[in-house]
């Protein structure tokens, strides 16, 4: 294998750019072809400077021709439109090995699929996704606290590659190791794309109580809390408990939910302030899926009466028009006192 393809030109798309390149020949895919010409005439996207073994494209064919493993980085409600876009020129000798923390509904018509009573058959990983739409099956995900500033500054980070193949790991490992970066391997694929998803959520609360001007203390108590919810959520679909006690679970949440560089924690910041719900959506330079997930997870909670008290309360207040200290002492005088139950 010579050379690796990137599907997605995004900030985190970039970050695997710089990590891919220090190793092996990198083919950066975008449908945009001001970004690929930008890319392939200034060796640099988003004001960072590219080596030289990085060249972007927007044809399909070649990137597919070219690299047997692809990572894929696209925001989740388009991720399965991109798999459909793909199909054609993928082969069983493929591997993707996808990064997008999210989960997908699209399999709902309606386009206001959150107002459906929608269940735990409508909802796919990304995972699914790929294998549902292609006949790739040799699959994985990236998760873990991969904060795309602090990766691209040149401080290090460590990341989990899971899946249910053991090629898949030792090859991830192998094309994304460096002295700054760290790969370890999981076999529960669900359990890490679950956790990705998940922590979104909490970090937009993180970023609400920080607004609210909130300190260390209720921080803390919301990851601790949250980490619960995270087990608990995950459990009920059918995944281990002990995989959320790792980097791609508590390690994860806990970057994302205390950085300022998270964008689904600027995004709760924000809407604490009091800026509009629709005006924060449209002015953020990275898709929020912490907001798209908490639609998909409440909903779910609901069909399956699930304690999931965080992602409820903080569905209210960003969707129903709660107010936010009213939550919080919901929250605060919660009777649902036993601290661990998730052991």
């Amino acid at each position: 294998m010579n050379t690796v393809g990137i599907i997605g030109a995004g900030s985190f798309g970039i970050t695997l750019v710089k990590i891919l390149s220090r190793n092996i020949d990198v083919i950066i895919y975008s449908r945009n072809e001001i970004t690929v010409a930008s890319i392939n005439q200034t060796g640099a996207h988003l004001g960072h400077e590219l080596r030289s073994n990085v060249r972007a494209t927007n044809d399909i064919s070649e990137i597919t021709s070219q690299c047997e493993l692809l990572f894929a980085v696209v925001p989740s409600s388009g991720f399965r439109q991109m798999m459909k876009d793909f199909c054609p020129y993928l082969k069983p000798s493929h591997i993707i090995i996808q990064g997008t923390k999210g989960l997908d509904v699209s399999r709902i018509s309606d386009e206001n699929w959150q107002n459906l009573n929608f269940n735990k058959a409508d909802v796919c990983t990304m995972t699914e996704v790929i294998r549902q739409e292609s006949n790739v099956v040799r699959v994985g995900c990236l998760s873990g606290p991969n904060l795309a500033k602090e990766i691209l500054s040149g401080q290090p980070a460590a990341t989990v590659i899971a899946s249910e193949f053991d090629e898949v790991i030792t090859l991830g490992q192998k094309v994304l190791s460096s002295k700054k970066f760290f790969a370890f391997g999981s076999n529960d694929l669900k359990a890490a794309e679950i956790a990705g998803a998940f922590k979104n959520i909490i970090a937009v609360a993180s970023g609400i109580l920080a607004g609210m001007g909130m300190g260390k203390n209720m921080q803390s108590l919301l990851i601790t809390r949250g980490l619960r919810e995270m087990i608990y959520f995950g459990t009920s679909m059918g995944t281990s408990g002990a995989a959320y006690l790792g980097v791609a679970g508590i390690g994860d949440l806990i970057a994302t939910a205390t950085s300022e560089d998270s964008r689904n924690n600027t995004f709760g910041k924000r809407f604490a302030s009091g800026e509009d719900f629709n005006h924060i959506m449209a002015t953020s330079t990275e898709v929020v899926e912490g907001v798209r997930t908490l639609k998909i997870i409440n909903q779910l909670a609901k069909n399956d009466k699930l304690n999931l008290p965080i992602v409820q309360v903080l569905h209210k207040v960003i969707f129903e028009g709660f107010d936010m200290q009213r939550g919080l002492d919901f929250l605060m005088n919660d009777n649902y006192a036993v601290d661990v139950d998730f052991l």
